[in-house]
């Protein structure tokens, strides 16, 4: 970034006055971090650059199984009490704490005598170091050889060695510490220039204007999922506010958006949409803050003012801020006097100038960095501007980064829709194991479906080149048998990748054995025969799919969700339309209209997160699906325990919830959960039959039903008894789901 347009001050980072290293932070292409460190091994030698070590402590969970293990108490036991210790990677909880979090825990140690020693050595132990590893990013490097320095350490996993010194005391012993992390949202953006240079072949990433008028209507309009570091509620809550119309708010919105400055934003937001006068303690300090219209924003505005006003210079204004920060009052009352004496130098009022002093002060505790933020802006204006100008590429670039993360998926797909732009389905003969632009649409990526690992959907991609599969049993006779197992067909099949080659998921679902043990078959007789060239004769496939009837929409839709983790064809809420629409069901989208607080919902399960309380009280988050989007319920422990039998996913669930609008934000709280199947049972249903060969199965399939309120009639046409003929079956319990099963049948 250009430092003299943005104010990037070099002596932030390093001058002659400063008594420590700085550390050194670089964000690299997650998917090129490892050249990196090659590279400066090259280049400064092998014996001069090393890892950073890191030593892991028995924290409640880790000391319990180890200990469970030397007393050889059974796995199941010793896994069912550390399942009881809750889990806060944030703020670890000890077994002391667990033991009066959870009840069940102090009484199976009451009852169960291995398991109270197996908790008191565990106590004992709690908190020792068990082990050595590498600290994630850490590199130091060095001008000598590192044994000349530091103890070294071998990790068998690395070929970098690392030191016996963590990074705490690498540092007292002269080393420069670096942190070289791996910054997906790098690899995104190159992966999408790649995707754009197919069409665009000169665009460069570094050449986009930042002043772009799609990129700022974009953030206007908050358009911002998978835009960096402006995704959560609350950054978009203040770009709703904000309205930015230069590069240089984003970087204001990424320093403000922190504790501690956020009490600051109300103010900025006025000032810069001219609903409050922007005013300056003293006319000198105007040129400094006026880009932020009054606000001290960043670290480097405090040192201008201390270099302006107190006749700093920008190496003594960087060990103010430093002093400012570290608030020991001795040093602040010398700074205070050096910089009061230097500002009435200048003619400034004392009383002024001691006000600025403590602004400087009270700001600097948690003043932001605005070298950081600069950059940090810049990616998040640069992913902005590939979502705008280059929509398909964008999605396709981040949905490949985010390929396991069923979630993230899901909203990329919701907001594909949202923008207008079209998400072609998994196909064995179009797609590859990355999302890829495809025309105008993305072409979804075989590598995010369950079970498909990367290099096995290569594998299938290139046997396939540029000539499709023209049938099943084509497939099977060039595809290698050992990346046929049952799990990826399963997948594949259920999310509709071989829909290209047969339409009837069931079928291909049920032949499954007969697929593998063809093409295991195949592969032993290939082997077995070769030429005099030695090449493979290829022995054709005899392959013959069972006849049975479509799997119905509900059963494919799961089969789709198993594979995928999410609904792509369809929605099965789709199938409830009527009843949804009798039990006054409100859609995701109509949350925030809502004229009342509590209000019934409806959705499919994706996830549910469970959490215990201060008390030990469990409760949940519910992450439900409708035909509109993704939403979260909170679950209070009441209602969580009552309910906990439904929370499974995959299931249709209606909720009563409580709406609570705050502010931009919509928080929803169950009061009551219920099957969706189980609120609305028919009361009569009648079965219309035109063929012969259907009707036995049809007879099994009703009598297995349990016995129900609701009334079944079989319409037998006049072409198999000669006259319409109705049949009463008797009353059956009768879901929508049945219901689909039945139709289906009877079709």
């Amino acid at each position: 970034m250009d430092p003299l347009r943005f104010g990037l001050i070099f002596e932030r980072f390093l001058n002659p006055e400063r008594v420590s290293m700085p550390d050194f932070d670089v964000d690299f292409c997650q998917d090129r971090r490892d050249e990196v460190i090659k590279y400066v091994q090259r280049k400064y030698g092998q014996d001069r650059v090393a890892h950073i070590i890191t030593f892991g402590k028995l924290q409640a969970r880790a000391v319990l199984r180890d200990v469970g293990r030397v007393l050889q108490i059974p796995y199941p036991v010793v896994d069912r009490i550390c399942k009881m210790v809750p889990n806060n990677p944030a703020s670890p909880v000890t077994l002391e704490q667990a033991l009066e979090m959870e009840p069940a825990m102090r009484q199976a140690a009451e009852e169960d005598e291995a398991i109270a020693k197996m908790i008191e050595f565990g106590k004992k132990l709690e908190g020792l170091y068990r082990h050595a590893s590498t600290h994630a990013a850490g590199v130091v490097i060095s001008d000598r050889p590192l044994t000349n320095l530091v103890p070294l350490f071998k990790d068998e996993s690395s070929s970098l060695p690392a030191t016996q010194f963590n990074m705490k005391y690498v540092e007292l012993a002269g080393l420069v510490k670096f942190d070289f992390l791996g910054l997906k949202t790098l690899s995104i953006i190159e992966h999408c220039c790649q995707i754009i240079r197919k069409e665009l072949p000169d665009f460069k990433i570094q050449n986009i204007a930042l002043d772009d008028v799609k990129t700022l209507e974009l953030l206007c309009n908050v358009n911002v999922v998978g835009v960096f570091q402006l995704e959560s509620a609350g950054m978009r809550d203040v770009l709703r506010k904000l309205r930015p119309d230069r590069f240089e708010d984003l970087i204001a919105l990424v320093s403000l958006y922190r504790p501690g400055p956020m009490d600051d934003i109300p103010r900025y937001l006025a000032c810069k949409h001219g609903l409050e006068k922007v005013i300056f303690a003293d006319p000198t300090l105007e040129p400094v803050l006026a880009p932020t219209y009054g606000v001290m924003v960043y670290q480097e505005q405090v040192m201008q003012i201390a270099q302006i006003l107190g006749g700093y210079t920008l190496g003594a204004a960087d060990m103010l801020r430093r002093a400012m920060g570290k608030k020991i009052k001795s040093e602040m009352d010398d700074q205070r006097e050096k910089f009061v004496s230097g500002a009435i130098a200048k003619k400034v009022n004392e009383k002024i100038a001691n006000i600025i002093f403590d602004q400087m002060a009270k700001f600097s505790g948690y003043g932001f960095n605005k070298s950081h933020a600069a950059p940090y802006a810049l990616l998040a204006y640069q992913t902005a501007y590939l979502k705008a100008n280059h929509p398909v590429a964008f999605f396709a670039a981040s949905m490949t980064a985010d390929m396991q993360n069923t979630d993230k998926i899901n909203g990329y797909i919701q907001d594909i829709s949202r923008m207008g732009h079209t998400l072609l389905p998994p196909d064995i003969n179009h797609s590859f194991a990355n999302f890829t632009a495809e025309g105008n649409a993305v072409r979804f990526g075989l590598g995010a479906i369950k079970n498909a690992g990367v290099q096995v959907i290569e594998a299938i991609t290139e046997v396939r080149g540029s000539k499709p599969f023209s049938s099943m049993a084509d497939f099977i006779e060039r595809v290698d048998a050992k990346h046929l197992n049952k799990r990826l067909l399963e997948n594949l099949i259920g999310s509709g990748a071989f829909d290209c080659l047969e339409s009837n998921r069931r079928a291909l679902f049920e032949a499954i054995e007969h697929i593998s043990y063809i093409a295991s078959k195949k592969n032993k007789g290939q082997s077995l025969q070769r030429t005099m060239f030695g090449e493979s004769q290829s022995t054709a496939v005899n392959f013959k799919l069972p006849v049975v009837p479509r799997w119905h929409n509900l059963t494919s839709l799961q089969k789709e969700f198993d594979a995928l983790g999410f609904f792509l064809s369809d929605h099965p809420l789709n199938a409830y339309k009527e009843q949804l629409q009798q039990l006054q069901v409100i859609p995701s989208t109509m949350f925030a209209s809502s004229t009342t607080n509590t209000i019934r919902t409806a959705g499919v399960v994706l996830n549910i997160t469970v959490r215990t309380g201060k008390k030990g009280q469990k409760y949940a988050f519910l992450g439900l699906s409708d035909q509109q989007g993704n939403f979260e319920i909170t679950l209070f422990s009441e209602i969580y325990t009552k309910s906990i039998d439904l929370l499974k996913e995959g299931e249709l669930l209606a909720v009563d919830v409580t709406v609570k609008k705050e502010e931009e934000q919509i928080r929803l709280t169950a009061n009551n959960i219920y099957k969706l199947d189980d609120l609305q049972p028919f009361t009569k249903i009648t079965l219309k039959i035109s063929q012969n060969t259907i009707v036995k199965g049809l007879l099994d399939e009703i009598k297995s039903l349990p016995a129900g309120k609701c009334e079944v009639y079989l319409e037998i046409s006049k072409e198999i008894l000669g006259a319409i003929t109705t049949i009463s079956l008797g009353k059956k319990a009768i879901n929508t789901h049945i219901y689909q099963q039945l139709t289906a049948w009877s079709m």
